[in-house]
């Protein structure tokens, strides 16, 4: 049965399990303004981790950067840093947005960190943007992977709960609703409360958003590992309206549990990363639902499941899977050989987790979608487990230019072009791989500065931009071929 979006309006206050218990059970709720964080405290709690199946994460917290050792030096082949922006130090993410058209274009880069947003004009040069707006958040957490709908020109920032000093127990989660029509002057058009927050991503051309993640508040139940998605209506930008019921539950062998991210292929299929795995959603259209039996119509509220599930773990080093890419439709020469490994048959995951010595971190996971398109994946059970072949790994551990002094060698975002991603490992810098092969990926540039913290790379016309938490964004050309 169709679930429809909570209309009812509550104010909730901040920074109390019953006011977090409210916000679950009322999450229609929207404030004009948000919270004021100027009096709180901004640091983020090393105990409250994502990817470390136990204990802390150490790659999000705000731990040591630069170096513990007299013998590290900057690392660097088959590009050049041509530019770098120091005063968006603590950056998580970028987005490209483009404004206007012929000799009028402009291209703004927004960057969403600890600080909140930041505009930056690249038009003039790509190698020097030009902060042109900003909008104050000082102490915010965490504007991962921020998304934006390119026509509204809006941008939504995910507030975890340990957004100003809040715990996953004490905090509030919930997303703000960026008006950036005027790169000058990005404004709050809404605030939108949500049991979730610590990533969110637009769905169904921004009609809706999915938020999930972090850990789970100790008011929420007792078997779930971690929060799912709930889904949020923003046809009305202005006036959000969470759905009550979440989804992707059952994620972790029919345990609920966290869900990290959501990537939209250009088939329109929606993959949620998380701990137990990827498993990909239609969200509109009529498809065969491989778990119901029957074809039914796939809504953002009400999914229809595809294909995945969880990933091998002799072949991993934890079941948290952060983010994912598969390269299908007008992306479908992006990635692994189509010709070899057929459209859309496999998924390129960040397997994000810090462990113990810098070979037991976060990998990059290549698994083969087959076998996985009858329902598997939300069939599976820890007594009858399904899990997706991986075709290949890859680490920085022991890798040219890498780091021996450090621990801090986890997995994180990236983008690809042509076959070859550009991925931050944190400590490690950002590393270039071919994965047209995926049994075989391989390293074939690297850019690790001996301060790194990189968090996300990504590709912008004849450059590529890194997030970077310690330096800023650095802006690099590839000279490889």
């Amino acid at each position: 049965m169709r679930t429809r979006p909570q209309r009812q309006s509550r104010r909730v206050l901040v920074g109390t399990a019953a006011a977090a218990a409210s916000a679950l059970a009322m999450a229609g709720t929207a404030w004009a303004c948000p919270p004021e964080p100027g009096n709180q405290r901004t640091t983020v709690s090393q105990a409250q981790g994502e990817g470390r199946d136990l204990g802390a994460h150490a790659g999000h917290g705000s731990g040591p950067v630069g170096k513990t050792s007299s013998q590290v030096s900057d690392a660097i082949k088959g590009a050049q840093r041509v530019g770098n922006v120091p005063d968006a130090k603590e950056a998580t993410s970028l987005v490209f947005m483009d404004y206007g058209s012929g000799p009028r274009k402009r291209t703004i880069m927004y960057v969403s960190g600890r600080f909140g947003l930041k505009a930056y004009d690249v038009s003039a040069d790509p190698r020097s943007p030009k902060l042109v707006g900003k909008f104050d958040l000082p102490g915010f957490w965490q504007g991962e992977d921020t998304e934006a709908d390119h026509k509204r020109k809006i941008i939504y920032l995910s507030r975890d709960p340990r957004a100003f000093g809040g715990t996953t127990d004490t905090g509030e989660s919930g997303v703000y609703v960026i008006d950036v029509a005027k790169p000058e002057n990005p404004r709050q058009i809404a605030y939108q409360v949500i049991p979730a927050g610590h990533t969110t991503s637009c769905i169904n051309d921004c009609q809706y958003l999915w938020s999930g993640g972090p850990a789970k508040a100790n008011w929420m139940p007792a078997d779930w590992g971690g929060r799912p998605v709930w889904v949020t209506d923003v046809r009305n930008p202005r006036k959000p309206k969470v759905f009550k019921d979440p989804i992707d539950t059952g994620r972790n062998d029919g345990k609920t549990d966290y869900t990290h991210d959501i990537q939209v292929d250009s088939a329109g299929v929606a993959w949620a990363s998380g701990r137990g795995g990827v498993r990909g959603y239609y969200t509109s259209g009529r498809h065969w639902d491989p778990v119901k039996k029957r074809h039914r119509t796939a809504t953002a509220w009400d999914p229809v499941p595809y294909a995945g599930g969880g990933l091998d773990e002799a072949t991993t080093n934890s079941s948290f899977m952060h983010n994912s890419f598969r390269a299908v439709g007008s992306t479908r020469d992006q990635g692994p050989d189509p010709r070899k490994w057929g459209e859309g048959q496999v998924l390129v995951v960040t397997e994000e987790t810090f462990n113990d010595g810098c070979a037991n971190d976060g990998l990059l996971v290549i698994a083969s979608l087959k076998g996985s398109y009858g329902g598997q994946g939300w069939r599976s059970t820890p007594a009858n487990p399904f899990r997706l072949q991986t075709l290949g790994t890859w680490g920085v551990a022991g890798q040219e230019g890498s780091r021996p002094d450090t621990d801090d060698c986890s997995a994180h975002y990236f983008d690809v072009k042509n076959g070859v991603l550009a991925q931050a490992f944190y400590s490690q810098g950002t590393r270039f791989i071919d994965v047209r092969d995926p049994t075989n990926p391989r390293q074939i540039a690297y850019y690790r500065p001996d301060d790194a913290r990189a968090w996300a790379a990504y590709y912008h016309g004849d450059y590529v931009y890194v997030a970077d938490h310690a330096r800023g964004i650095d802006i690099l050309k590839t000279t490889f071929r």
